[in-house]
């Protein structure tokens, strides 16, 4: 059941890290236009993420045994919020951070564990998650792409879409069915971990408005996976992809995929002679909602610090954040359109016009607007 979420500081010792992490950022993204740090979370820049990682900030949180920092979740609260303000390109090592890591950390073996997280956290490992699929969208429980158990293994055949950095990972965590039907919903699903180079294999790009390449097609023809690629436990990999997603859909990430925009809007206030009421009241409700979301964020990581599993919370989080990510390139560009005889940047516009493009898929990653709503009646015990 949904309950209040408490008001809730990042502790002392944890909020000490941004002073190093700014200091970090400034230097390692100094001469970069906006509308290239806007792409932050697409943002591909493989030697950018092994700087952050010999920094120890890749895999912040994990266990200092595989390399990890050893750090608590509020640590990374820091981090990624430092990042995303930034700019910072994280898109090669975020979902092995953010997700995959955590995942093999909590249900992986321990031949798992030494194998792949000391090489999330030096940067060597990047990760893609593949869930949706061409017939099941955001409906992973009716996932059709299947692993067969052989004598040596499983035989993996189907595809998934809109897998995101697919093209440039080493490895994927994919939810698949390992027996019974699609029609059997959740029973019967497992999350098997693949090595992105094996034979049968076949990644086909697809660009987006913006001319990016992030999202992906992934086909799997009998491809060969050992034993051990199986993830926790076989026909559970419901349960432990809803526990997944609580760290996708409840970090700093779900506030800040519009930030740079807002900073070049109010940097472009800053150097007007007058800024209009409209625009001040503007100003006001954009800080208002950013505050209220990111109280609720750090309410989550408390919950997840816990050992907790906020699901409904998290995904109220996404929900609430995608509104206001999108909202804010429209609002913005019709405050400038309400001033037509003022001059604006060239940068401005074109962080502008990136943002717009980028904004619909704000409300499909993580799961669409209409699966989250669908959590949260059932956490609310609405339907």
């Amino acid at each position: 059941m949904l309950g209040s979420l408490p008001l809730v500081s990042i502790p002392p010792e944890d909020e000490a890290l941004r002073p190093a992490v700014r200091a970090f950022l400034k230097d390692a993204l100094k001469g970069r236009p906006r509308d290239v740090l806007a792409r932050s979370w697409v943002g591909l820049d493989a030697d950018f993420s092994r700087k952050l990682a010999a920094k120890g900030w890749v895999g912040i949180t994990f266990p200092e045994e595989y390399g990890g920092g050893g750090r608590s979740p509020y640590a990374r609260f820091v981090l990624v919020e430092e990042l995303l303000n930034a700019g910072a390109p994280v898109y090669a090592h975020w979902i092995a951070d953010r997700q995959s890591g955590p995942l093999i950390l909590k249900y992986g073996t321990d031949a798992q564990k030494d194998f792949y997280l000391p090489k999330i956290c030096k940067g060597e490992a990047f990760f893609c998650i593949g869930m949706s699929e061409p017939t099941a969208g955001s409906d992973l429980a009716s996932v059709r792409t299947r692993a067969v158990k052989t004598d040596n293994g499983w035989l993996l055949n189907g595809q998934k879409i809109w897998t995101s950095g697919a093209n440039i990972s080493q490895y994927m965590v994919a939810l698949v069915r390992t027996s019974g039907e699609p029609e059997d919903r959740n029973k019967g699903l497992s999350q098997i971990i693949i090595d992105m180079s094996l034979p049968g294999i076949d990644v086909r790009p697809i660009k987006d408005m913006s001319g990016d390449s992030h999202f992906n097609e992934v086909f799997f023809d009998d491809v060969v996976l050992a034993e051990d690629a199986l993830v926790g436990t076989e026909g559970q990999g419901w349960q432990q992809v809803t526990s997944e997603l609580a760290f996708e859909r409840s970090g700093p990430e779900r506030i800040y995929s519009s930030i740079q925009l807002l900073d070049g809007w109010l940097d472009y206030l800053k150097s007007r002679p007058v800024i209009s009421e409209a625009s001040t009241v503007l100003i006001g409700k954009f800080a208002t909602h950013l505050a209220v979301l990111r109280a609720m964020s750090l309410a989550i990581t408390d919950q997840l610090t816990k050992g907790l599993s906020p699901a409904t919370e998290a995904a109220l989080v996404k929900d609430m954040g995608t509104e206001v990510e999108q909202a804010i390139p429209t609002l913005i560009a019709d405050a400038l359109a309400s001033e037509p005889d003022a001059p604006v940047p060239d940068e401005l516009l074109r962080t502008l016009e990136y943002v717009t493009l980028m904004s619909p898929t704000f409300s499909l990653r993580g799961g669409t607007r209409e699966i989250l709503r669908g959590i949260i009646a059932r956490g609310l015990g609405l339907r």
